[in-house]
């Protein structure tokens, strides 16, 4: 119950004149008709994921189909935006373009209330409703973006990365490479090895008549 009077308080503050706030009176609710609109909007914060994602302020372009139905309004639409982030392996900037579709349905109030009547409370609160004939593009808006993001982006499918010695990009330089370093440890053995070598080689015995003094 909580929930759903804060989802009810959060629709009721619907500002007519936020660039992500639609209103649907000239639709109408004769089932079936047909409303398409474009927008150009600002981005809003937060708008994609740690590596990837739409820059505040960013120019989203909005291509939207509102089509009434016995429950409300059904609403399609398509987003196109400019992507900045880095690449996950070489670090390297990225730039792209975004096209995420979406849909969603509002219910309207009739029909909140007969969701209110059958005790799905649950359902209700992860509804998101007419309010005022108003609706609210943003949340549907994130979560198509967001979902459309890579989760690891990549400046080309087959980046190398960075060296792991030197930090080098290695498609920079293909051929990028280091001595292999060896370890002050191996090389006190392998010193230690060769000393003892060249000792067994002088213990070994000769062989008889090689002695000068044997002749």
């Amino acid at each position: 119950m909580p929930q759903r009077r804060k989802q009810e308080a959060l629709n009721a503050r619907l500002d007519h004149r936020s660039p992500l706030v639609f209103d649907t009176r000239e639709l109408g609710r004769s089932p079936g008709a047909l409303k398409r609109l474009s927008r150009s909007i600002e981005a809003p914060g937060d708008l994609g994921i740690e590596m990837i994602g739409v820059r505040k302020g960013a120019t989203v372009e909005l291509d939207l189909r509102l089509e009434a139905v016995m429950e409300g309004v059904l609403v399609t639409g398509t987003a196109r935006a400019p992507l900045t982030g880095e690449c996950v392996r070489c670090l390297e900037p990225l730039g792209r373009e975004l096209e995420a579709e979406f849909h969603e349905m509002y219910p309207d109030a009739d029909n909140r209330s007969r969701t209110a009547e059958t005790g799905d409370d649950a359902e209700e609160e992860d509804t998101l409703l007419l309010e005022d004939d108003l609706f609210d593009l943003e949340p549907v808006l994130r979560d198509a973006v967001v979902l459309s993001l890579p989760l690891q982006p990549v400046c080309q499918e087959d980046c190398p990365g960075l060296c792991p010695e030197c930090g080098a990009r290695l498609a920079d330089d293909p051929d990028h490479h280091h001595q292999e370093a060896v370890d002050i440890r191996w090389v006190a053995l392998q010193g230690l090895a060769e000393t003892v070598q060249d000792g067994e080689k002088d213990n070994t015995p000769r062989a008889s008549g090689d002695d000068p003094q044997e002749k």
